[in-house]
């Protein structure tokens, strides 16, 4: 099953509350107050992040199982933890980043 999580939208401007996620090359902001889980992402000089997420928006889902989620996609981002309790990967879908969440049940990270 796919839950939305958020939508997530490259910019090269500076954002308030922008929290820098170690290790990823990305300045994120937005989520924890927008009610419609908008996430803006900044990616730094030289992040290694495939061009696709670093320049086209993308949609996030929720999923119970990872793998399956994955299945038969092309994989843009292997799965990862970018914080502790979550674990996420890339897939293409129609030449759209789309982003798989798996969130381990002890409550919701924030990524």
């Amino acid at each position: 099953m796919r839950r939305y999580h958020h939508l997530g939208i490259p910019t090269a401007t500076p954002r308030p509350g922008e929290r820098y996620l170690e290790g990823h090359g990305v300045y994120v902001s937005g989520y924890e107050t927008s009610p419609y889980g908008i996430e803006w992402m900044r990616w730094v000089e030289g992040a290694t992040v495939p061009e696709l997420v670093r320049t086209v928006p993308h949609v996030a889902f929720e999923v119970d199982d990872l793998a399956a989620e994955m299945a038969g996609h092309e994989v843009l981002i292997a799965p990862n933890s970018p914080s502790p309790g979550l674990t996420v990967a890339f897939i293409v879908d129609d030449g759209a980043p789309v982003e798989l969440m798996r969130f381990d049940g002890s409550g919701e990270a924030r990524a």
